[in-house]
């Protein structure tokens, strides 16, 4: 049985190249291929590329990201790459667990000195505290690198108040 309806599809398949064939497909000249052909002898036309003028819609995107940024460094004060690379994101960029209007996922820091978030950036690494994003953010870091951003987050209300007397 299955002899036969392999033997019936070969059969079929055969039947289909030979109409194919006989039909003038896209490669054996037919007319389609024709204008394959006609795509292929055509010469491309050397254009200067003139700059793409962008839709308003993406001017002002610009315009608001360039907004967001300014009023994340300018109207608060100025961070480390390092604290906006590793923190900004869950804790904002001036560590208040803002941005944008929107809640954080990571909580408030301004305002805590610099002891407390030491103990608890060792806390989160050494495994007392569980958060698996914390904890994956400072496993390679050394004691430095801790105290580092501990100072830091604990000089955010002294740079705060600096910026308001400007």
């Amino acid at each position: 049985m299955k002899n036969i309806i392999v033997g019936i599809l070969t059969l079929v398949i055969f039947g289909l190249m030979a109409w194919t064939a006989m039909n003038g497909g896209a490669y054996n000249g037919g007319e389609h291929g024709k204008i394959i052909a006609d795509i292929g002898n055509r010469t491309a036309a050397v254009q200067e590329s003139q700059p793409q003028e962008k839709s308003d819609r993406e001017k002002e995107n610009e315009a608001l990201s360039a907004l967001r940024e300014k009023a994340g460094n300018v109207a608060g004060f100025k961070v480390s790459d390092a604290y906006k690379s590793k923190c900004a994101s869950c804790h904002g960029v001036d560590g208040s667990g803002m941005q944008y209007g929107k809640k954080l996922m990571g909580p408030k820091l301004f305002g805590q000195s610099a002891e407390t978030i030491y103990k608890k950036l060792e806390d989160f690494k050494s495994g007392r505290k569980e958060n698996l994003v914390m904890k994956g953010l400072l496993i390679h870091m050394t004691q430095e690198d801790l105290r580092r951003f501990a100072n830091e987050i604990g000089e955010f209300p002294a740079r705060a108040q600096t910026v308001k007397q400007e």
